[in-house]
């Protein structure tokens, strides 16, 4: 963007220069420089959403698979139509697994019906009657109640609140027993009936871990493919989109060109003076800028060579274009170094006065000490 600032600053300053253009010539002119810094605007407006999305991409932070809002919609149509599969067939892959999960769960729940048709199982079928048993202790040793009525509550639910996975169930299963196995002592009836039906849960429960963990294990794949897959989209989505940015910004920069070169044809031609004062600031430039100006005349000219350790510039060779972009970049250029030296001799300055106050506390110091040595020796020749 350096470049379209630069040559937005060219029009600026040659504007004031020209003579005898045609009002309509300079609205039109206008009207196209307007055109060029709306275009200005929406593409820095692009390119923060690229540098955005691979700012976050080297920071590994989490993906958004929307995008940036900074985008208008219609152009995030043009990129995104392989996101948009990629989370098509996300969504395909999640709702097959789904019901891949609900049939794990049926078989589950086949478990769960012999288990709770067991002659032992009734006093786990409700909520423990804590005020009705008298077991005033009893939520203090239990920190999370279960039953197998709150489980087949859970299990059908339709608000989102059941059970995700089996082993989600499995757990509160167990926890029926271990909480009563806490609970009652181990010769009581209670411990024995859940330590026996425990025992033949965790019997049919290892002849399906198997399909649980093998379907745990594919979920886990898929997962990680489609993210790869969808940040491979994004990534390709806004290559795209960067190819396309630069190909815009060198279209706009042939357009400023244009309005340059049609601005300065339309400019009144250096004067002597003015060639032979612009001589004069060029061997004012520092090394830096001197470069960027020789640049400058080998733009126009294929022939000069701006690189090589000593060369000679005719100012009267050159056209009126390369004098008028010399005379703008050597008077910003001078002032940008005017400004530097201002900066470095105040800071001399201060430091010379720094100097001299220092060198004359010194002498202050040494003065003092060279009355003080002759007031002894006075003092010693005083008879006693």
């Amino acid at each position: 963007m350096e470049t379209i600032d630069a040559t937005n600053e060219d029009l600026r300053n040659a504007e004031p220069e020209t003579t005898e253009v045609n009002s309509t010539e300079l609205e039109g002119f206008k009207h196209r420089v307007d055109e060029i810094f709306t275009k200005v605007d929406e593409l820095e407006q692009r390119v923060s959403e690229v540098e955005e999305f691979y700012l976050n991409s080297s920071e590994k932070q989490p993906n958004n698979a929307k995008g940036s809002s900074i985008v208008k919609e219609k152009d995030k149509e043009k990129y995104i139509p392989r996101i948009k599969k990629q989370q098509q067939e996300a969504a395909r892959k999640e709702a097959a697994a789904a019901k891949r999960m609900q049939e794990l769960m049926r078989q589950f729940g086949t478990i769960l019906r012999q288990i709770t048709q067991h002659k032992w199982a009734w006093p786990f079928m409700q909520p423990v009657d804590v005020e009705g048993l008298g077991l005033h202790d009893y939520y203090e040793v239990i920190e999370r109640p279960m039953d197998f009525t709150t489980i087949k509550n859970q299990m059908e639910a339709k608000d989102g609140a059941g059970y995700k996975n089996v082993r989600e169930i499995c757990a509160d299963v167990r926890l029926i027993f271990t909480n009563a196995m806490e609970y009652n002592h181990e010769n009581t009836d209670v411990h024995v009936m859940a330590k026996t039906l425990l025992a033949k849960f965790d019997e049919k429960w290892l002849q399906l871990l198997p399909k649980v963990t093998e379907e745990e294990k594919r979920r886990e794949e898929e997962e990680a493919e489609t993210q790869l897959n969808i940040q491979l989209a994004q990534e390709s989505a806004h290559a795209k989109m960067a190819r396309d940015l630069s190909n815009e910004l060198y279209e706009v920069d042939m357009h400023l060109e244009e309005l340059r070169e049609m601005l300065l044809q339309s400019c009144r031609k250096i004067t002597t003076e003015e060639k032979r004062k612009l001589g004069v600031g060029l061997t004012r430039l520092s090394p830096e800028h001197l470069s960027k100006a020789l640049e400058i005349v080998a733009q126009n000219n294929t022939s000069f060579e701006a690189t090589v350790e000593e060369v000679e510039l005719d100012i009267d060779a050159q056209s009126e274009s390369t004098l008028w972009k010399l005379k703008f970049f050597v008077k910003d250029a001078l002032e940008i170094q005017g400004k530097s030296s201002t900066i470095a001799g105040k800071t001399n300055d201060i430091s010379s006065e720094c100097a001299a106050a220092a060198t004359n506390s010194k002498r202050k110091r040494d003065a003092t000490d060279a009355m003080a040595k002759n007031a002894k020796k006075q003092s010693r020749k005083i008879p006693s």
